[in-house]
């Protein structure tokens, strides 16, 4: 395990002060870097824990803020605000792209080297950076089979991949095949991993307060869809290439 630093950045983005997590290796190198977003609840130690698991790897990674600075655990509040933001293509990119601007002007960052990570929300949100066109070298995302504007995933320049639970019934089989549907017309090179028997949410730990129907935590998958998301990384924007092997 490498030495980590750590630190919070504030930046604005959708009328509000961002609140972010950024997580440097060891070293002074420039390194590539990863874009981490959150579930619909916001930032918590749970992104906070897996962008410094990335710098451990070796990346640079900032996991992003949804809501200024706070995590939102009343269901309420969270669909008040979350579901008027994911039928809004240009708002999801702002917040996107702030986050990635913070990132590119972090001095160890390659900018030329960056992938976008995200879980329900804030995977929509790195999709729709890509959509955007925005010189990514992959995308990740769990319980993030969103659909965008039509046609614009044609500028989708990366792999993607995605994971959903079986039983997820915010992302059912239904919008799984429309995503893949749109994914395969544009031409992108996408993946799709389907965790028989888990629910919404199932790589977020137990919360101790309410959520929303069809959520639920699966261990062993979310380990498995935690090294998914690693090989993506390793395949697509590998660290190795900074350490001269």
């Amino acid at each position: 395990m490498t030495t980590i630093t750590t630190r919070t950045v504030e930046y604005p983005a959708d009328g509000l002060t961002m609140v972010g997590h950024l997580a440097l290796p060891a070293g002074v190198d420039r390194r590539p870097a990863v874009l981490l977003g959150p579930e619909g609840m916001g930032l918590s130690d749970v992104e906070r824990r897996r962008a410094d698991a990335l710098a451990e790897l070796g990346y640079v990674a900032l996991a992003f803020d949804l809501h200024g600075g706070r995590y939102l655990g009343d269901p309420e509040e969270m669909l008040a605000r979350c579901m008027p933001l994911l039928a809004d293509p240009d708002r999801m990119r702002g917040i996107g792209h702030a986050a990635l601007d913070v990132l590119r002007t972090e001095p160890r960052t390659d900018p030329d080297r960056i992938a976008a990570i995200g879980y329900g929300t804030g995977g929509a949100i790195a999709l729709e950076l890509g959509r955007d066109g925005v010189n990514l070298r992959a995308i990740g995302t769990v319980n993030a089979t969103t659909t965008g504007r039509p046609g614009e995933a044609a500028r989708i320049r990366c792999p993607v991949w995605a994971g959903v639970g079986s039983e997820d019934p915010i992302m059912p089989p239904a919008q799984r095949n429309a995503f893949t549907a749109e994914m395969q017309a544009a031409g992108v090179d996408w993946r799709l991993a389907v965790y028989g028997g888990a629910l919404h949410a199932f790589h977020h730990p137990p919360v101790d307060h309410p959520t929303v129907p069809g959520v639920g935590y699966h261990p062993q998958h979310a380990q498995r869809a935690w090294r998914d998301v690693v090989d993506l990384l390793a395949e697509c924007l590998p660290v190795t290439e900074d350490l001269g092997a």
